[in-house]
């Protein structure tokens, strides 16, 4: 590609005894500041500053190719600088895309679907993963199914995925949130709590499920119920506002390439990618190992189906319905909204015909 200074060429003056003549004199002067001026467009040009973006996230093995991105600056390529903005709760993520705090968010599906029941227009532009086993409902090995919850406490944090994936199986086993004493607590606060003895039951997710399960050598705790009986249930996304898909869509379209980019990595690379999101997690690369068996990293050429209508409920459409229902039978939203107007295909449907 020629510069913008490559372009100005200067024919140097023939020599002559005689005096320039007022024309020449008028060319003379204006050459130097041209060149200068061509040769600081060109500079501007050439070190333009990347685009920064800020996106909201949490603890996640299935946000794993984010961190992997992140720590080998893929969004380089781009002319983007992203920084990853890490949130202990996740139910905080939305307020703050809602008021301009971050620029993108990852949150689950659920969460899109209560923001989108009310006025705001927060829409998912990619999905990232689903869990498949990585959200879990743990109790002591005396308790062995679903229908032995009823009358039991169970700690879990309300309005998240780990509240959909119990509403979901106890509706599944024939009982509802008024069989069993709901507790609340964060995901990160179970492992304790369990310990302690002060909680039969807890519903959490990786790597506090891993916590939970591995104490005592695996002989006190087990998992009782599964996202990986549920698949597509607990979605992660990659979300925007309206306001941000209209005029930021280049930059958009670089995140999410950035992120295929690290997909790729972590396929060529799985072992230096795993000591990467371990570092980024807390944990050690053998447990990155692990805990990515429990999640379902969506490849390009699938993602459209998530946003196309289906049965299965690894179709947003799908997933959708079971999660408002939830939702509007708790009171948290008036009318399941419709599954448009939660989401944006056209950065993916783009992305996958590539």
């Amino acid at each position: 590609m020629h510069s913008f200074a490559s372009l100005i060429l200067i024919r140097p003056l023939s020599a002559s005894t005689q005096s320039p003549s007022p024309s020449g004199r008028l060319l003379a002067s204006l050459v130097k500041p041209l060149a200068g001026l061509a040769l600081s467009l060109a500079a501007a040009v050439a070190f333009a500053a990347p685009a920064t973006m800020k996106i909201g996230t949490v603890i996640w093995i299935g946000y794993g190719p984010f961190y992997v991105a992140d720590a080998l600056d893929l969004y380089k390529k781009y002319n983007l600088k992203v920084s990853l903005q890490v949130f202990t709760d996740p139910a905080l993520i939305p307020a703050a895309l809602a008021s301009g705090a971050v620029d993108g968010a990852m949150l689950t599906y659920d969460q899109v679907i209560g923001q989108a029941a009310g006025i705001s227009m927060q829409k998912v532009v990619m999905p990232i993963d689903y869990s498949n086993g990585g959200d879990a409902i743990v109790a002591g090995k005396a308790i062995t199914k679903v229908s032995e919850f009823k009358g039991k406490k169970i700690g879990f944090n309300p309005l998240s995925p780990s509240d959909f994936l119990l509403s979901y199986a106890l509706k599944t086993n024939g009982l509802t949130d008024k069989d069993i004493t709901a507790v609340n607590m964060t995901p990160e606060a179970v492992p304790a709590a369990m310990a302690s003895g002060q909680m039969p039951i807890g519903v959490t997710y990786e790597p506090s499920l891993s916590q939970v399960v591995g104490q005592d050598g695996g002989k006190k705790f087990h998992v009782v119920y599964s996202s990986k009986q549920a698949p597509g249930l607990i979605a992660d996304v990659l979300v925007f506002d309206e306001k941000g898909i209209k005029a930021r869509p280049a930059d958009i379209t670089g995140v999410m390439k950035a992120y295929i980019d690290a997909l790729a990595y972590m396929k060529a690379k799985p072992d230096e990618a795993n000591k990467i999101i371990g570092k980024f997690m807390g944990v050690s690369a053998k447990e990155v190992k692990e805990q990515l068996t429990g999640v379902y990293n969506i490849p390009v050429p699938e993602m459209p189906k998530a946003f196309v209508k289906a049965k299965q409920t690894t179709s947003y459409y799908a997933s959708g319905e079971i999660i408002g229902e939830i939702l509007k039978a708790k009171g948290q939203i008036k009318e399941v909204p419709a599954a448009e107007s939660t989401m944006d295909a056209q950065f993916v449907n783009a992305l996958a015909k590539k």
